[in-house]
């Protein structure tokens, strides 16, 4: 069963963890089954960037973003080469490690 390794995040993860995951689920789900409240403002249909990642090993086992993702991403804060928007990064078969960014672009959080 693949692990996702989450770096520590001072406001949602700070000593970080690893998380077990099933093929075919989303990082994004993983984490929120797993007590990791990371902001998913669109529930999760692929419409902001709330739940950006950084995919740190293992990208190369993700399947491609779409051109819809990659528009997305364009509008993300800390965008780097391995980003994804965690709703849409499916789980394969090998281990990742995930970075959450520091700041997110939501104007409004439920989380306060």
């Amino acid at each position: 069963m693949p692990r996702i390794i989450v770096l520590p995040n001072e406001a949602l993860c700070p000593e970080g963890d690893v998380l077990e995951a099933a093929s075919g689920e989303t990082i994004c789900d993983v984490m929120l089954a797993n007590g990791i409240h990371i902001e998913h403002a669109c529930e999760k249909s692929c419409a902001c960037t709330t739940c950006h990642v950084i995919v740190r090993e293992g990208i190369d086992s993700l399947d491609e973003a779409d051109e819809l993702e990659e528009d997305m991403l364009d509008k993300a804060w800390g965008l780097e080469p391995d980003s994804r928007l965690s709703c849409q990064a499916v789980v394969s078969d090998r281990d990742l490690v995930v970075e959450i960014p520091r700041y997110t672009i939501n104007m409004v959080s439920e989380q306060h």
